[in-house]
């Protein structure tokens, strides 16, 4: 069930507040625009209309994957969708751990917040428009010449995000790992990630570890196990 508002604050946090009153998991709510979007680390996300502003809700249970790699899970599903619109896949990367870029620059953002046992998922996706950032480069569809209304992006996406969850609870990660190491940047690419501690790490792109982790293989020859971070593609290199 996909319910559209004309403007809300944040998506997330309205369905955060649902989540606490009970909704079902499958829920989905999406607004036109947003006056206070979030995104990772505290960051505002600019939600001018035409773009896709949307939240849902899993509801975590014993015996499912951990509720982190859902993050996983939803930069598959949307890879998945937006590879519908778009003639030519091979602009499309994933960037750990769920950031899709288009030539290198960001299309979309995901956003993940647990109450209880309630994990809303938000997800934006530049469509029409696309902010200027001083630190990263940003896109849109339109930029690419591909039109797609936040309604019909929203509808193809909750189904992809079904059939995903399904295969997430009954096969585990490792399908969603393997899709996911298929359509993210090759092995050797250079990464900075920026801790939460304000430290910097950059080293060549080395996969993923069972459990969805970051491996950075550091000049060192060293391996580097990320679980957190906020990575960039390394300029220059």
């Amino acid at each position: 069930m996909i319910h559209i508002v004309r403007e809300t604050g944040s998506t997330n946090a309205d369905l955060l507040s649902l989540a606490q009153a009970g909704v079902a998991e499958g829920y989905w709510l999406q607004a036109e625009c947003q006056l206070n979007g979030r995104g990772r680390q505290g960051r505002h996300w600019v939600s001018p209309i035409g773009n896709f502003y949307a939240s849902t809700l899993v509801r975590v249970r014993p015996g499912d994957p951990p509720a982190a790699t859902l993050a996983l899970l939803a930069a598959v599903a949307l890879e998945e969708t937006i590879g519908i619109f778009l003639a030519d896949r091979t602009v499309m990367t994933l960037k750990w751990p769920n950031d899709l870029l288009l030539d290198d620059a960001k299309l979309s953002g995901i956003l993940l917040e647990r109450i209880d046992d309630a994990v809303v998922i938000g997800i934006g996706v530049n469509l029409a428009h696309y902010p200027d950032l001083p630190d990263r480069a940003t896109t849109s569809l339109a930029a690419h010449g591909v039109n797609v209304l936040p309604s019909t992006l929203g509808e193809v996406l909750a189904d992809s995000m079904a059939r995903w969850l399904v295969r997430w609870r009954s096969e585990g990660l490792v399908p969603v790992r393997a899709r996911w190491l298929a359509r993210a940047h090759p092995a050797g690419t250079a990464l900075t990630a920026r801790l939460p501690d304000g430290g910097r790490i950059d080293g060549l792109f080395d996969g993923l570890d069972a459990d969805g982790a970051l491996l950075l293989r550091l000049a060192s020859g060293e391996r580097r196990i990320i679980h957190a971070a906020d990575v960039f593609l390394l300029e220059g290199a």
